[in-house]
């Protein structure tokens, strides 16, 4: 099995698990990079009678696209490792899970949004789930909760974390480490750029033509660059177009692209009737910090730094939307009247949590002003409004605000209150 003995448990392995219980067709999906082939073996490991079918090898994507019936063959779980390689393999998946509805038939690994890829001939409405995989979480590098979604509906505004006695340096230099296992291994950040570098190279050489043919890659590298020297904004089409002396649709289109790589997320914006000032622009993160910050350069001022925390922090609340028991919603909100809120959590009941980001040790009264407007307008239907800062104390600042260390984020619980 091709693992290593430094390998960290995944959150999403109880996904998978659960999945294959039930369900004919499990994906798991994500960036290149993340640990999906290792996170599959694992499972593979402890279904007895499983096979495994890697496409990266020549011979075996050969067979596969000579014979797809024949090569899905097999009574018991197969694991095909980068089934995007051989499209073929779509159909004759679908005719053998039609004819033996069993669940639990196979588990395919992706480096792109498969249903997004127009060379595969069809979907599996109904016989396939799919596992979204990120980089490594802070709580699966630490070993802490990765709780903070869960807890933050439950408890509200009592939510009292854990300090690890963090400061702001600290968090800079976990964001700047990102969560991609193979960067983890580097003892340095210069270690890890030259990895990053390699990584992009990788990206654009064999995902992005693997998704869509672009006329002039140049364009493209340069638009990664601009979305990540302004990470956490809004996205400004008109402004990326000016940019880099294109059009408006070519730069829409180069977005989708890179969403569909997993290399960045959008944001949606958030509104309700009771804001009707709110503004409808999206907002762009990237699916890891450590590579924004390789993309966007070692310069930067507050503001990029502070771009890059938050981030940091919308990213591991993102993660955590993927295995939390509560189903929630992430968004931005950003008005007319420059009020904003970098992230929105919204659950299936219409309550609130909102998040404010502060790349400082302190926090003051005005870091509250968005949050406070939520919470005037949205009255009991706001859950709670946090501020998550660099500093150690988790403090009230009334009328269901608090402050709270960024490690909170992943050192809180479902337990976690007063």
């Amino acid at each position: 099995m091709r693992q290593g003995v430094d390998y960290l448990p995944r959150r999403a392995a109880a996904l998978v698990y659960e999945a294959l219980d039930d369900t004919r067709v499990v994906v798991i999906n994500g960036a290149r990079q993340v640990g999906k082939s290792t996170l599959a073996e694992r499972v593979l490991c402890q279904v007895s009678g499983g096979v495994a079918r890697f496409l990266d090898d020549p011979v075996t994507r050969a067979a596969a696209s000579e014979d797809p019936v024949r090569f899905v063959g097999h009574d018991g779980l197969m694991l095909i490792d980068e089934v995007q390689r051989v499209p073929d393999l779509w159909l004759a998946i679908k005719h053998a899970v039609d004819r033996d509805p069993r669940p639990g038939r196979f588990l395919l690994t992706g480096s792109a949004r498969l249903l997004a890829l127009r060379s595969l001939p069809d979907a599996l409405p109904g016989r396939a789930e799919t596992v979204e995989l990120w980089p490594l979480s802070q709580g699966e590098i630490q070993g802490h909760e990765d709780g903070f979604v869960d807890a933050a509906f439950a408890a509200g505004a009592e939510l009292r974390c854990e300090s690890l006695g963090l400061r702001r340096k600290d968090y800079l230099e976990l964001a700047a480490r990102g969560g991609y296992p193979e960067a983890l291994k580097r003892k340095t950040q210069r270690r890890r750029d030259r990895f990053f570098e390699s990584y992009v190279a990788d990206l654009m050489a064999r995902d992005v033509k693997q998704v869509a043919q672009i006329e002039r890659a140049t364009d493209m590298r340069r638009l990664i660059s601009l979305l990540a020297a302004q990470t956490g904004g809004l996205l400004n089409v008109n402004r990326l177009a000016s940019d880099l002396s294109i059009s408006n649709p070519t730069v829409r289109h180069y977005m989708e692209i890179l969403e569909t790589i997993f290399l960045v997320r959008l944001l949606p914006a958030w509104s309700a009737s009771s804001t009707a000032r709110a503004l409808a622009t999206p907002k762009v993160i990237f699916v890891d910090s450590g590579l924004a910050r390789y993309l966007a350069g070692s310069g930067g001022g507050d503001e990029v730094l502070g771009g890059m925390m938050e981030n940091f922090v919308l990213g591991e609340i993102a993660k955590q939307l993927t295995w939390a028991h509560t189903s929630a919603r992430l968004y931005h909100y950003r008005d007319r009247d420059q009020y904003e809120v970098d992230g929105v959590l919204e659950n299936n009941a219409g309550e609130i949590v909102g998040i404010e980001v502060k790349a400082a040790e302190t926090v003051r009264s005005d870091d509250f002003r968005g949050l406070r407007l939520l919470r005037r307008r949205l009255g009991e239907r706001m859950r709670a409004g946090f501020v998550l800062y660099c500093g150690s104390e988790s403090l009230s600042f009334g009328d269901g605000l608090a402050c709270l260390p960024i490690s909170g984020v992943w050192t809180a619980s479902a337990g976690s209150g007063a």
